[in-house]
């Protein structure tokens, strides 16, 4: 495990330590989140879109489906989800 510091300012802003932005491929303008979970914070790196993951998925054996297709079983397993906490 690595620990790295920052400062924060009397605004709450904070510079991420160089060695962090290396491995996360932070630039400027990039976007973090900050996830509590269990009483500790995760940082993450909200640098990518969707559009940078085309083609790492592809499953030569599975058929192509269209968007329309993808949102309409999206949305039946949210409702499905939602039925099922109800």
């Amino acid at each position: 495990m690595s620990v790295y510091y920052g400062t924060m300012t009397s605004k709450g802003q904070t510079t991420v330590p160089a060695e962090i932005r290396a491995m996360l491929d932070l630039k400027p303008g990039d976007r973090i989140r900050y996830i509590v979970r269990d009483g500790e914070i995760v940082m993450k790196a909200k640098n990518k879109r969707a559009i940078d993951l085309k083609g790492r998925f592809h499953d030569p054996e599975r058929p192509t489906i269209i968007s329309e297709e993808m949102e309409d079983d999206i949305g039946a397993a949210v409702a499905e989800h939602v039925a099922e906490r109800s």
